[in-house]
């Protein structure tokens, strides 16, 4: 009864103690009659059962508080993260802008460079094409001046060889031998040699004289002896006669007798000389004409040619005398190749 009448007095203070609510509390689990009925033993037990209860909210609450701890250090370190991430984004930031600036200026300035560039290129290129136009233009002078050389060197060759018409070159004549007779005396002494008869006609020498008029004792073969007569017919007949003959003497030693020209229609004379070799051993009859044309036979027609280039045109539809020739203006071309390289 003292037990009933304590579990009474408690149930009225806990009646008067405990706030009222809409949801029961562990306690309230246990209906008012049961627990009046409740013995001591289970008290007891309901109490260790709310010590281990209050034990484990206890540890529960240790666990949610060092939850809430490491969750606190885990916010500080990525808060800590998270400053020292915008201080790097931050100083990466001043360091790609500083870089950026740095190459907007270097690239300013290589613009700058290129333009300027730009511009001395376009003033080279200007003055480059000043240059070739007036290297054109000097070329073209030359060129009208070299014209105007050849022109001249042939005027000047035609005049030279009008001049010597009537001369007569004799060559091999031994230096000294005019000392007896003179140059004159020399001369009609070839003519009584070589063609009887000859020098019975009237056959005037207007003059006679060595060339050059000082003798080199370095020089090997004898000076050339220049004949003027008084008429072309005469040097003519006489330089007729000498090809006729073939073979001409003074004293029984060999001597040449042709006409006296200028150096350049010499020159033009002896690059015909290979071709009319290889034409006189075909028997093509081929000639040297005043001052410098060349004459052959061919197909029973006598061809004459002032140039080269003519002949090789008309060489070059004739393939029998094409190949005859092939050679020799094969050589005359590389040689003038090669002069053209020098010059």
């Amino acid at each position: 009864m003292p037990n009933k009448r304590r579990n009474q007095g408690n149930k009225n203070k806990e009646d008067t103690t405990m706030p009222q609510n809409d949801k029961d509390t562990p306690i309230q689990d246990y209906e008012d009659d049961k627990i009046e009925e409740m013995q001591e033993a289970d008290l007891k037990k309901l109490i260790r059962t709310l010590r281990s209860s209050q034990k484990q909210i206890l540890e529960l609450q240790k666990s949610l508080l060092d939850r809430i701890e490491n969750l606190s250090c885990e916010n500080e370190i990525l808060r800590r993260n998270q400053n020292e991430m915008k201080q790097l984004v931050e100083h990466e930031t001043v360091i790609v802008t500083r870089n950026h600036n740095e190459m907007k200026n270097s690239i300013d300035q290589i613009t700058n460079t290129l333009e300027s560039l730009k511009n001395r290129m376009s003033e080279a290129e200007e003055r480059i094409s000043d240059l070739e136009d007036r290297e054109q233009e000097r070329i073209q002078s030359n060129q009208r001046k070299e014209e105007e050389i050849r022109n001249l060197k042939h005027i000047v060759g035609n005049l030279q060889d009008t001049i010597k018409k009537t001369n007569i070159r004799v060559l091999g004549v031994p230096e000294g031998m005019e000392r007896e007779k003179g140059l004159e005396g020399l001369f009609n002494e070839i003519l009584a040699e070589n063609f009887p008869g000859l020098e019975d006609r009237e056959i005037l020498v207007q003059e006679a004289h060595r060339t050059p008029n000082k003798h080199d004792q370095k020089r090997s073969s004898p000076r050339h002896i220049v004949i003027k007569l008084s008429t072309v017919k005469h040097k003519e007949k006489i330089l007729k006669c000498a090809r006729e003959k073939r073979q001409i003497t003074l004293r029984g030693s060999p001597i040449r007798l042709t006409a006296d020209f200028s150096s350049e229609t010499l020159q033009a004379r002896r690059e015909w000389r290979d071709i009319a070799q290889v034409l006189t051993e075909t028997n093509c009859q081929p000639r040297i004409l005043y001052p410098a044309k060349l004459s052959f036979v061919n197909e029973g027609e006598i061809k004459t040619f002032h140039s080269k280039q003519k002949l090789k045109e008309f060489v070059a539809a004739r393939p029998a005398l094409q190949k005859m020739l092939k050679d020799v203006l094969h050589t005359e071309t590389k040689k003038h190749g090669h002069q053209y390289e020098r010059r």
